[in-house]
C-alpha cells in the first residue's frame, strides 16, 4: 500500500487528540495515525488516513455527514476526558468462517488470518485484545486489556 493508491488499509489504529479536525473540508474528520508500526515495518507509505463526513473518498473512510456527526463527538469526548487514544480496528468484512471461506483465494488471506484473532477475541469477550507487532505481523496476546499503541 502506497501514498495515493486510493486504498483504505485494514488493521489496528489509534486516534489521538491532535488527530481531531473539526474544521475539515469533509465536515468533521479525525486521523487514524497511519502508518502505524505494522505499516512502517512493511514499507507501507501514506499519511492522513482519515475518518470523515461526506460521501466521497480516495482511500479514507467516508462515513457521511450524518455518520460522522454520531462518531466524532464520542471520540472527542473520550479524548477530552482523559483517554489518551481511541482504538480503531478495521477489518475487511465480518470475519466469520463463511466469509473467510468465501475469500479464501484472495491474495490478502494470510494478512486477514493475522487480523482474525483480534476480531474473534473481541466478538467473544467484548473487550479489546492486546495487539502487538512482531516480525512485521500483528500478534494478539492471550491477555485482554488496554490497547498497546500501534
Amino acid at each position: 500500500l502506497r501514498e495515493g493508491d486510493g486504498q483504505a488499509p485494514e488493521g489496528f489504529y489509534e486516534v489521538s487528540l491532535g488527530g481531531l479536525n473539526p474544521n475539515s473540508s469533509y465536515h468533521l474528520s479525525f486521523n487514524l495515525g497511519y502508518p502505524n508500526r505494522f505499516d512502517q515495518a512493511n514499507g507501507r507509505t501514506g499519511s492522513f488516513l482519515m475518518v470523515h463526513g461526506n460521501c466521497v473518498s480516495a482511500g479514507c473512510y467516508a462515513m457521511t455527514d450524518r455518520g460522522i456527526d454520531l462518531i466524532y463527538p464520542l471520540v472527542e469526548a473520550a479524548l477530552n476526558h482523559g483517554q489518551r487514544h481511541v482504538p480503531v480496528h478495521i477489518f475487511p468484512f465480518r470475519m466469520s468462517d463463511e466469509n473467510m471461506e468465501r475469500h479464501a483465494s484472495s491474495k490478502w488471506l494470510g494478512f486477514w488470518n493475522d487480523l482474525r484473532p483480534a476480531y474473534t477475541a473481541f466478538e467473544s469477550t467484548g473487550r479489546l485484545p492486546v495487539i502487538e507487532v512482531e516480525q512485521r505481523r500483528y500478534v494478539v496476546r492471550e491477555r485482554l486489556g488496554r490497547f498497546t499503541g500501534l
